[in-house]
């Protein structure tokens, strides 16, 4: 029983030593030897058959045996656990010598960088910012703003209509009408309304169905077109650059008298004549003139009490002149190519 107890200990602990190199191995040994079935489980359900001088001695060994085969596994199991987690570190460690992954972030859109410019330097002259529905009545799209059915106006806008007397917005005019509704009769108002306008043309270079449109009013008593010049060149001073020059040409619109195209020299070749320009030196950047008398009465101001200007950019062309954009369709066109030089 003796010889039979050493020779299952010795060969135990040579296959553990010799050729288990694995956990699973080392779970199926556990088992052939230590198991409910096992071969030292087995022996120590003999102890019953033997000899009652015999019993505690072969007891004591079995115990012993089974004792030093727990032990033997307990560490072949630490090795083989420090074994695999090595491996995985191996396998998994990372290089700090290499460069780093770059990490995709997302940024604001060039018409948002230059709306939000926009928007900060006319904040900072006092001016409020309004907003209003982009599907539009007639009446506020054009009869509050001076242009009645039949006026010969109308054919300058060609329109996206809903139904006879719903569409989309052709301007962000009738924010003004509907914030002049708003106040109280001739109370002061110092408001621009920034937001997406819709009109029948073509899409290329230059035009687009849709377009993002900023105007601003300006009412109070007094008001005179000195102060829409002075508002409308710090404007562009400052969102373009100090030195840059400044006109006003006369113009006609429908809700302003009396009405001007307003110019910069030319951001390209600053006033020397270029293929931008075509070679005048000067580029059309907005419209502006001071506000009819029939637009104040139709709101229900009094234009004997109250004046006051007007005057409409788009931010497009504003983000093309500003970042050197010869082509209107890369605002739209989603170009992650194009779209990652606004940082």
């Amino acid at each position: 029983m003796e010889e039979k107890i050493a020779r299952l200990k010795q060969e135990a602990a040579e296959v553990i030593r010799k050729h288990v190199d694995s956990l699973s191995q080392l779970n199926d040994i556990r088992v052939q030897y230590l198991g409910k079935k096992g071969e030292i489980t087995s022996l120590l359900r003999g102890l019953g058959q033997l000899s009652k001088e015999d019993r505690p001695r072969i007891g004591q060994i079995v115990n012993e045996a089974r004792a030093q085969l727990e032990a033997l596994i307990e560490e072949k199991n630490t090795q083989l656990k420090a074994a695999e987690l090595q491996q995985k570190l191996d396998n998994e460690k990372i290089d700090i010598t290499l460069p780093g992954r770059k990490a995709w972030a997302g940024h604001l859109h060039p018409l948002t960088l230059t709306l939000n410019r926009i928007k900060s330097i006319f904040m900072d002259m006092g001016f409020s910012v309004e907003e209003g529905p982009e599907i539009e009545t007639d009446y506020y799209d054009f009869e509050a703003l001076n242009l009645p059915k039949d006026h010969p106006a109308r054919d300058m806008q060609d329109s996206f209509y809903i139904t006879e007397d719903i569409l989309m917005r052709t301007q962000t005019s009738p924010v003004q009408a509907r914030t002049m509704e708003a106040h109280e009769p001739n109370s002061p108002i110092r408001m621009i309304a920034p937001g997406r306008v819709y009109r029948r043309d073509d899409y290329d270079a230059t035009h687009s169905p849709m377009f993002t449109q900023v105007e601003g009013l300006v009412i109070d008593e007094g008001i005179c077109f000195s102060d829409l010049k002075g508002t409308l060149e710090l404007f562009l001073h400052k969102i373009f650059n100090e030195n840059i020059g400044v006109r006003f040409r006369p113009s006609f619109f429908p809700f302003t008298e009396p009405s001007a195209e307003v110019d910069i020299s030319c951001v390209m070749c600053h006033g020397q004549g270029c293929r931008v320009c075509k070679g005048t030196g000067w580029l059309e950047i907005l419209g502006a003139g001071m506000v009819h008398p029939h637009v104040l009465e139709m709101s229900g101001y009094d234009p004997e009490k109250v004046s006051g200007f007007a005057f409409g950019m788009g931010v497009e062309r504003i983000a093309m002149l500003s970042y050197g954009i010869d082509d209107l369709r890369l605002f739209y066109d989603n170009d992650v190519r194009f779209l990652q030089q606004f940082k």
